[in-house]
């Protein structure tokens, strides 16, 4: 299904929640509604950023903009983006905060900025994590606290890589129903594999497009 986002999207989760996949997922899809830029504000974790798909990105127009260490094994957390100006350059803004309330925190410094009506903070969360409703509510409750910001709505990004059958989806929505009952924050989207039927409204696909570091050539 096509999605129109706001102009200014920020994704939060847990640690492997799959925010960096679905970002990429995001900014090709917004990519044919108007200009976008990815700002890849991961400084917790090397290993898998927005950044990797600089290349592609190019190919379809999408500006990245990175710490300066991204993609290395010196990553330093000082950040020092013109979030303003970035936001006013495009259409569309697409931030990727780092996992848990250590990345959020980092988001938190660009708050007053990101204080615009059309701005959403995402918090995004995968079922298949390990952790239990309650939990995957204390790290969203964790997060709002690091970052000073409230969690405007909630992306069902529950996935088993890619083993992920359209089926893990369906089985979710017990945890989302109760997740939404504890925390009061609503689902913008669920995330599902292409090649699913019985499609509903809120349902996007998602590509996996982020590779295992024993994937990558």
């Amino acid at each position: 299904m096509e999605y129109t986002l706001p102009k200014i999207t920020s994704l939060v989760g847990h640690y492997g929640c799959g925010k960096t996949n679905l970002a990429a997922n995001l900014a090709l899809e917004m990519s044919r509604m108007g200009t976008v830029t990815v700002v890849d504000m991961d400084i917790v974790n090397p290993y898998f950023r927005t950044s990797d798909f600089k290349e592609e990105f190019e190919k379809r127009g999408i500006n990245i903009v990175a710490t300066q260490y991204a993609n290395t094994n010196l990553d330093i957390p000082v950040l020092n983006f013109d979030m303003a100006g970035i936001i006013d350059s495009g259409d569309y803004t697409i931030i990727d905060a780092g996992g848990g309330s250590d990345g959020a925190a980092a988001l938190g410094r660009y708050r007053e900025v990101l204080k615009n009506a059309d701005a959403q903070l995402f918090y995004v969360f995968n079922m298949y994590r390990g952790l239990s409703v309650q939990e995957t509510a204390e790290t969203l409750w964790e997060i709002e606290c690091a970052c000073k910001m409230k969690c405007t709505s909630l992306i069902n990004n529950s996935n088993l890589g890619n083993m992920t059958a359209y089926e893990d989806i369906y089985k979710t929505e017990e945890f989302e129903k109760e997740l939404v009952s504890i925390t009061g924050v609503p689902v913008f989207m669920r995330c599902v594999p292409k090649g699913g039927h019985d499609v509903r409204p809120d349902d996007f696909f998602v590509e996996r497009l982020v590779q295992m570091p024993w994937e990558r050539s």
